[in-house]
């Protein structure tokens, strides 16, 4: 019995001694990334950018306590619930083909953070050149003293898509005379948005834009934005034309082009047709002639005026249109009388005039000839036969004479071998 009872006081001294040296555990600050900001929101392959944090001490109140027994004694602690910062990094991350995405510091004793209480720290995030598009992990490490390290994984999203220029309205062929606009479609395929976009057209010989450049302040992500230059050519033949686009993702500045083949012709987008000739008029008489003007254009024009050339007198000496919107057609007519005209043919032509911005334009002329006669005229132009055309019929008749030379005598021969017989027969 007297065995027992000094095995239980051996057990309980030990116990009280044990109890002394135990270590103080106590439960970690509630460390977390209240948030984060990217900027970009997402990086293209070598682009600089900041990432900021919002640490925070997540624990409400400023301490707790604890009770320790020894014996018959009891102690209370009081512990703080705050948090003393040794260091904060982010680890980097790599594509696995020698490409990473890191941090270009970190922050070391960065202070105490008390209950409910949180700061804001950036780090400069650095996209290598190269590096392969998709969505990466780096991790926030946060040495905080006497507690756990905080890891915390950020998802940064690098992307190879950029700005496309789309050709809205880019003819293959452009009229010398005037102005042609000219229309793209900027289309932002990203998943951020993109700044201060500018597009120039590179200068080449022979063309002029208007205006020099196009600046859009910004598209967001999966929009478009329409724009127009006004090009004027001043000589013909195949034009290259390139158009450098420049535009910030964050605070980084790319650049791409577009490249597209016109060729500047004579062919007229603002001219004039004829829908009434008259192909005679008698001596001393009138006939009346009449057109169309058409703008083809994708621009108005103004001051249009159409203007007849020929020592006949035509009235009106001018015929005045003025403004014409794109696709705009007008009709116009004129009389040609033949009072003072010598008897035989003569010839007429039109001309049209116009202003497009600040400049002038004369279009080539049309043409059409009428004859002056003693007889009625007609009103309408015929079509008539060419050279070839009679010729080949001449060709076609001098064949064909011969047999219905023989076609005839065959006829003529059996009818007066019927006419015979008739007079033998009784």
């Amino acid at each position: 019995m007297k065995h027992k009872i000094w095995i239980v006081i051996l057990l309980s001294m030990l116990f009280a001694t044990l109890t002394c040296f135990i270590p103080d555990i106590r439960a970690d600050p509630s460390i977390i990334i209240d948030d984060y900001v990217l900027t970009p929101s997402v990086f293209m392959p070598g682009d600089v950018g900041t990432l900021k944090l919002t640490i925070k001490n997540a624990e409400a109140t400023n301490t707790r306590t604890s009770t320790t027994t020894s014996g018959s004694t009891s102690t209370v602690y009081t512990y703080g619930r705050g948090a003393e910062f040794n260091d904060i990094w982010i680890n980097e991350v790599s594509d696995g083909n020698g490409k990473e995405i890191r941090a270009s510091l970190n922050y070391e004793d960065t202070g105490y953070l008390a209950p409910s209480a949180s700061f804001d720290i950036t780090f400069k995030i650095i996209v290598d050149q190269g590096i392969t598009e998709g969505i990466y992990f780096p991790t926030v490490g946060i040495d905080i003293d006497l507690y756990t390290d905080v890891t915390f994984p950020i998802p940064i999203n690098v992307s190879n898509e950029t700005i496309s220029l789309l050709s809205t309205s880019v003819p293959s062929k452009i009229s010398k005379s005037g102005s042609t606009q000219i229309t793209f479609t900027a289309v932002n395929s990203r998943e951020s948005k993109l700044s201060n976009i500018i597009i120039t057209p590179k200068t080449i010989e022979g063309v002029e834009f208007t205006p020099e450049s196009v600046f859009i302040e910004s598209i967001n992500s999966h929009s478009s934005e329409d724009l127009s230059f006004s090009l004027k050519p001043i000589e013909k033949g195949i034009k290259n034309l390139t158009f450098n686009i420049s535009y910030e993702n964050g605070n980084n500045i790319h650049t791409s082009s577009i490249n597209k083949t016109v060729e500047i012709i004579d062919n007229l987008d603002v001219g004039s047709i004829f829908t009434s000739i008259p192909k005679s008029i008698k001596k001393g008489e009138s006939s009346r002639i009449t057109l169309e003007v058409y703008n083809a254009k994708t621009e108005a024009i103004t001051g249009v005026m159409m203007t007849p050339i020929s020592d006949t007198t035509i009235l009106p000496s001018q015929y005045f249109i003025g403004a014409m919107d794109p696709d705009d057609v007008f009709s116009a007519s004129f009389d040609i009388f033949t009072d003072n005209l010598e008897y035989g043919n003569h010839t007429v032509e039109f001309e049209v005039s116009f202003k497009q911005g600040n400049d002038y334009y004369n279009t080539p002329t049309i043409s059409t000839s009428f004859s002056v006669g003693k007889n009625a005229g007609s009103s309408f132009q015929r079509a008539e036969s060419t050279s070839s055309e009679i010729q080949s019929q001449s060709d076609l008749l001098m064949t064909c004479l011969p047999v219905l030379l023989i076609i005839i005598i065959i006829i003529v021969s059996i009818f007066i071998w019927k006419w015979k017989n008739r007079r033998k027969s009784p």
